[in-house]
C-alpha cells in the first residue's frame, strides 16, 4: 500500500492524502489554501492532482472527514475532471452542495451520506468511520483496512469532553482498533506546539456571556463561517441576555441556513432577526454575526473598519470580538483592520487580549500522546501542518515510544510505500500549488508572481519605438512609467535615458535593426544598469517597438 500526500504537510490548509493499492485509490479530503500575503492577485490555492489524474481508472471515490474548505474547498475544480463519488456527513455534504451550486455541479455530484459508525467497501478497502469532536459538528476518522493492513486517519479532531453538541470523540473505537493492530495512524499536527490539553469548546459561552453583558452597545463576533459551534453559542448566549442576533455575510448566512436545516444549529425562538431588522432595535440589544475574522480585505469586518460596508457602520461603544485563531500570514490584515476599528471608537477583544475568546479544534501534546497510546501504530505520519508541527508531533511520538525509523515526515508528492512489517519513501510524484485568480486556474504560475511581485516593488518602465521597414527609427523612443517614479526631476532623467537608447540604436548596423528580439535586449541592458546607477531601482523594462 502507498501513503501519497498531495497537500496537507509542511503547510496549513490545502490537505489532500491519497491512499493506493494495486487496484484501487481512495481520496481523503480535497481541500484548498488561501493565498499568502506574497501571493498578489491570487484568490485561493489548490493541490496538483496531476497524478491523480494519471490513476483516475483506479479511483474509488472521495472522502471528507469535515465540512471545512482546507479539506473540500477544492472540489469544484477538481470534480470536472474527476466525476467520481463524494462520501461525507450530512453536514460536510450540505456545505459541499453549496459550494457545487455556485459552479453549477450540483445536479450531476454524486453525493453519498455516511455516519460515525458506519462502514463502506470502496474496491478492495473497507472503511469504518470514528466519531471524532473538532470546531465543525460531524467531525470524522477514517480507519482503512488494506491489505497490506490497518490505516488509520485522525481527520480534524480534539478530545473534547464537554462539546457543546455532546457528541463526544469516540475513545473506545481508537482502543478497539488499537487492540485489533494499526499498522500507520495519519495524525493531525496544528497544535503540536502548544503543551498539554486543548479547552473545550463550551468554554466559549462562558467567556462570551460576561463581555454580552457588559457591552455598552452592539456586539460584533467575527469568526469562520463554517464555525457552527461559535455560531450555536453566540446564539445562546444572546437568547438568555435578551438580545437579536443578525447574521452577515454570504457564506455566514448560506451555513447558518444550511446547519439550522439539517438540524446541527439550535436557533432559540426570536433571537434570529434579518440584519435590516436589527435597526429596530436599540443598539445594546443588537448582537451581529459576521465573516472576516482574518482581516480579509473584502471581508465585512474589513469594510465595516473603514466605514464602506452598506448596512453596517461602527459607532462609538460598538464590541467587536475576533473569536477565530490568526492563520499565519494575515497577522498584517488583521492588525489593520483593528487599527481602524479602533479609531472608530470601538472596542476590540482578540484572542491576544483575552485568550478565551477562541478555543482550537485541534489537539495540543497531551491529546496527541493519548491518540498515539490508543491506538499504538507501528508507523506514524505526521499530518496537517507546517514543517515545525510535523517534527514536533514526531519528537512526541518518539517519546511514546515508536521507533525514529517507524516515523516518517513527509513532503508532498512524497510515495510512502507500507508493508505488514516494512515502510519507506520509495518515489516522487508531482505535487504543488495551482493558483486561482478570477475564472484562470493554473494560468498563474510562480513566473507570473515572481513579475507582479517584481512590479509591486520596482514598478514598470515602458520604451516604445517606431521603425519604419528600412530599421530607421520615425517615432521615439518615448518612456512611460508606472509605479517606478514620477517627480519634475525624473523628465531630466528620462531625456538622458532617451539619448542613451539612440545612442545604442545608431551603434546597431542595418541587420541588426531589423533583429527586433536583439534590439529590445540591448535596450533592457543599456536602461538597467542606467537606472541601477542613478536611482538604485530595478524596475521591470518593456520595449515595445512598433513597425510604422
Amino acid at each position: 500500500m502507498r501513503i501519497i500526500p498531495l497537500g496537507g504537510v509542511g503547510e496549513i490548509g490545502m490537505n489532500m492524502t491519497l491512499l493506493e493499492t494495486e487496484e484501487d485509490l481512495l481520496v481523503l479530503d480535497a481541500g484548498l489554501m488561501f493565498p499568502e500575503e506574497e501571493m498578489l492577485g491570487i484568490d485561493l490555492v489548490l493541490p496538483e492532482v496531476t497524478y491523480l489524474l494519471e490513476q483516475r481508472a483506479k479511483v474509488r471515490g472521495i472522502v471528507l472527514t469535515h465540512g471545512h474548505e482546507d479539506h473540500t474547498g477544492s472540489l469544484p475544480y477538481l470534480l470536472p475532471q474527476l466525476p467520481v463519488a463524494i462520501h461525507g456527513t450530512p453536514l460536510a455534504l450540505g456545505l459541499v452542495q453549496e459550494k457545487l451550486r455556485e459552479f453549477g455541479l450540483d445536479r450531476t455530484t454524486d453525493l453519498r451520506t455516511i455516519r460515525a459508525g458506519d462502514t463502506l467497501r470502496l474496491g478492495g478497502l473497507r472503511l469504518e468511520f470514528i466519531r471524532v469532536s473538532h470546531s465543525i459538528p460531524d467531525g470524522l476518522a477514517v480507519a482503512v483496512n488494506t491489505p497490506a493492513g490497518l490505516v488509520l486517519h485522525s481527520g480534524d479532531f480534539k478530545f473534547d469532553q464537554t462539546p457543546v453538541d455532546g457528541e463526544l470523540t469516540d475513545l473506545r473505537k481508537f482502543a478497539e482498533l488499537g487492540e485489533r493492530g494499526v499498522l500507520l495512524l495519519l495524525s493531525d499536527s496544528t497544535n503540536a506546539t502548544r503543551e498539554g490539553f486543548t479547552p473545550s469548546e463550551s468554554a466559549i459561552g462562558r467567556t462570551f456571556e460576561p463581555i454580552f453583558r457588559a457591552a455598552p452597545r452592539r456586539i460584533i463576533v467575527a469568526c469562520f463561517a463554517s464555525h457552527i459551534h461559535r455560531i450555536q453559542q453566540v446564539l445562546d448566549v444572546a437568547a438568555a441576555l435578551g438580545k437579536k442576533v443578525a447574521v452577515n455575510g454570504k457564506s455566514m448566512v448560506a451555513n447558518t441556513r444550511i446547519a439550522a436545516e439539517l438540524g446541527y444549529l439550535r436557533i432559540p425562538q426570536d433571537t434570529l432577526v434579518r440584519l435590516e431588522d436589527l435597526r429596530r432595535f436599540p443598539p445594546e440589544q443588537g448582537v451581529i454575526i459576521t465573516t472576516g475574522s482574518q482581516g480579509e480585505p473584502l471581508s465585512a469586518v474589513a469594510r465595516m473598519a473603514v466605514g464602506e460596508h452598506k448596512q453596517i457602520e461602527i459607532q462609538r461603544g460598538d464590541t467587536v470580538i475576533f473569536s477565530a485563531r490568526v492563520i499565519p500570514g494575515n497577522e498584517k490584515s488583521i492588525a489593520r483592520t483593528i487599527n481602524h476599528l479602533f479609531k472608530r471608537g470601538a472596542q476590540v477583544i482578540t484572542e491576544e487580549v483575552l485568550p478565551g475568546v477562541h478555543v482550537s479544534g485541534h489537539p495540543s501534546q497531551e491529546e496527541l500522546k493519548l491518540m498515539l497510546n490508543l491506538t499504538r501504530p507501528r508507523f506514524l505520519v505526521p499530518v496537517h501542518g507546517e514543517y515545525r508541527h510535523l517534527h514536533l508531533h514526531a519528537q512526541l511520538g518518539r517519546r511514546v515510544g515508536i521507533p525514529s525509523e517507524q516515523i516518517f515526515i513527509l513532503d508532498n508528492g512524497d510515495v510512502l510505500e507500507v508493508r505488514p512489517n516494512w515502510a519507506g519513501v520509495v518515489g516522487k510524484v508531482p505535487a504543488g500549488r495551482v493558483f486561482v485568480d478570477g475564472k484562470g486556474v493554473g494560468d498563474v504560475g510562480d513566473t507570473v508572481l515572481r513579475d507582479r511581485q517584481h512590479l509591486a516593488q520596482d514598478g514598470m518602465v515602458l520604451v516604445v519605438i517606431g521603425f519604419d521597414k528600412t530599421g530607421t527609427v520615425v517615432a521615439g523612443p518615448d518612456i512611460l512609467s508606472r509605479g517606478f517614479a514620477h517627480l519634475p526631476e525624473d523628465d531630466a532623467l528620462f531625456e538622458e535615458a532617451r539619448r542613451l537608447i539612440i545612442t545604442v540604436l545608431e551603434g546597431c548596423s542595418v541587420e541588426e535593426k531589423t533583429d527586433w528580439s536583439l534590439i529590445k535586449q540591448r535596450i533592457r541592458s543599456v536602461l538597467r544598469k542606467f537606472l541601477q546607477k542613478t536611482m538604485e531601482r530595478r524596475p521591470m523594462i518593456l520595449p515595445v517597438i512598433i513597425e510604422i
